[in-house]
């Protein structure tokens, strides 16, 4: 593939504050720990607490991986099987659930992750790096992950599912599967994933053992590590941070006065915390816990603790206890060897309002890494750009400005009025002169009068170029099916359009490919064209 990379601000698709995190803007530096660098790296491996149990992590993914007929020992990397050891460190990504990988950023995050491992291996050869992939087990939105798109149609898992998604048995999603097969067809490498979905959601009865068998399929050969964080013992090892925030909710005084420096700072928040930040979770249910009347009481159920009852539930039971978004990165942080994390823009955003909660527990805050972004360019797609002489940055702007811009280049008359305007403001200035010298209380009438023109100036100017893209509405339309086939919905390729239709054109090597090219440290976009 051909590659070329551009600055996240050309695109138009990040935040100010992404920007500025990226660009080490002053104001952000007291709402994170270290910079995403490789100075920033080896600070934190010089400081980093490890407060996990080591030896329980392992024997938890043990099991987990058991569930899949895969056994962990026999996993590619040593740095795997060296969890268990003091001198390896994780690099984990997160997300949700979603069906046959969801959209493309699902791909992308993992393949950050893995890369990050890899440089960071190079320039820290004593010491090991695991990618991690933290499965979203307990989320409850069955809806963000019931459906993915691929080449332009809908899959939906038609049905109504209650409590954690991670618990759902997929045994429902046959329509689903076939039409995801029918539209993977049968050239190329469709067999091979068509075969791996086919296993994923029909030999499990769990959506998370699902889910780990399909992305260790993809990229277990490179070391990376599936966890379901939904386990008695992991949460056994939380109890205590549990307990105290429910009871003295210590993340919502936290989350709340952080967000207020933010919002001074331009952020715009992302999450608002609860004064309790956790479910209450059991098979179909996952509801919030709220404080009412001196009692704990859970969302739509006749459940409720007095404050000593919930504190013995929580001992009995820490399983139940569920965190929320802002009190789940603080659970990983408790339970893996963990120093990045590597998330999309919005979640890098979230993750600045939580460093407050992190250093109130004592629990070291990861690296923020903001995820890969790319833009896959098919090889007829990129025959059209050649032919338009079109480059990349040029391919993020609207339709309406890559035609504009297109025409002004390409056209045989000249489109600008802006040297005749020049000349036009030069009489203005001497008009002026006059009118001042007369009366100094008709310069203002000048000055509306030159702005009028000013505007009919600019009305003709886009008359011309409007005139002049009739002439060429052959080509401009095939600039209009650029923007259709790159950018679906004017939204970004890799949040709609799920990996499955470049598998089956490239098989593994579409991983490969992503795993050779991206540069987690190099905060780039990265535009990949097919080549012949």
């Amino acid at each position: 593939m051909e590659v070329n990379c551009i600055s996240y601000k050309d695109t138009g698709f990040f935040s100010e504050t992404v920007s500025n995190y990226l660009d080490d803007a002053p104001g952000l530096r007291p709402f994170y720990s270290y910079r995403p660098t490789i100075e920033g790296f080896r600070q934190i491996l010089q400081t980093k607490n490890v407060i996990a149990d080591r030896k329980l992590l392992v024997d938890i993914l043990i099991e987990q991986y058991e569930r899949n007929g895969i056994a962990f020992d026999q996993l590619p990397l040593q740095g795997a099987r060296g969890l268990g050891e003091a001198n390896t460190y994780t690099i984990t990504t997160g997300h949700q659930l979603n069906i046959f990988a969801g959209p493309l950023y699902f791909i992308y995050k993992i393949v950050t992750a893995i890369k990050l491992s890899r440089q960071l291996k190079e320039e820290f050869p004593d010491k090991n790096f695991v990618p991690v992939y933290w499965m979203a087990s307990e989320d409850h939105d069955f809806a963000e992950i019931n459906y993915t798109n691929i080449g332009g149609k809908k899959v939906h898992w038609w049905y109504e599912a209650q409590g954690a998604t991670g618990r759902i048995n997929p045994d429902s999603m046959r329509q689903a599967l076939n039409q995801y097969k029918g539209v993977l067809g049968m050239e190329g490498h469709a067999n091979e994933l068509a075969e791996i979905v086919e296993t994923a959601y029909t030999k499990f009865d769990k959506l998370a053992d699902a889910t780990r068998y399909l992305v260790n399929a993809l990229f277990g050969q490179y070391g990376l590590i599936v966890i379901d964080a939904d386990d008695k013992r992991f949460k056994k090892h939380f109890a205590k941070i549990i307990e105290q925030d429910i009871i003295e909710q210590q993340s919502f005084k936290n989350i709340e006065a952080t967000n207020k420096k933010l919002q001074h700072q331009g952020v715009d928040i992302q999450v608002n915390p609860r004064e309790i930040n956790f479910f209450y979770l059991l098979d179909g249910l996952r509801e919030r816990i709220t404080f009412d009347g001196g009692r704990y009481k859970v969302l739509n159920t006749e459940i409720d603790f007095s404050e000593e009852e919930i504190k013995q539930e929580i001992m009995a039971n820490p399983e139940r206890f569920s965190p929320n978004v802002v009190m789940r990165p603080v659970y990983q942080e408790c339970i893996l060897p963990n120093i990045a994390y590597v998330g999309g823009g919005a979640e890098i955003v979230y993750w600045l309002e939580l460093k407050s909660t992190f250093d109130h527990y004592h629990v070291d805050f990861p690296i923020l890494i903001l995820r890969n972004s790319a833009l896959i360019i098919p090889e007829r797609t990129a025959g059209k750009i050649g032919r338009m002489k079109l480059s990349p940055v040029n391919l993020f702007r609207s339709t309406d400005e890559i035609k504009k811009l297109w025409v002004k280049a390409h056209s045989e008359h000249r489109l600008s009025l802006n040297d005749e305007w020049q000349e036009l403001q030069s009489v203005f200035e001497k008009i002026k002169s006059r009118l001042g010298n007369i009366d100094p209380t008709l310069k203002p009438s000048a000055e509306a009068a030159q702005a009028r023109l000013k505007h009919a100036i600019d009305n003709l100017e886009k008359k011309l170029v409007k005139a002049e893209k009739l002439n060429y509405k052959t080509r401009l339309e095939q600039i209009e099916q650029i923007k259709a086939e790159l950018f679906p919905k004017n939204s970004l390729q890799e949040r709609a359009e799920n990996f499955g239709l470049f598998y089956v054109k490239w098989g593994h090597v579409f991983i490969g490919e992503l795993v050779k090219h991206f540069e987690p440290l190099d905060f780039k976009f990265t535009v990949l064209t097919e080549s012949n």
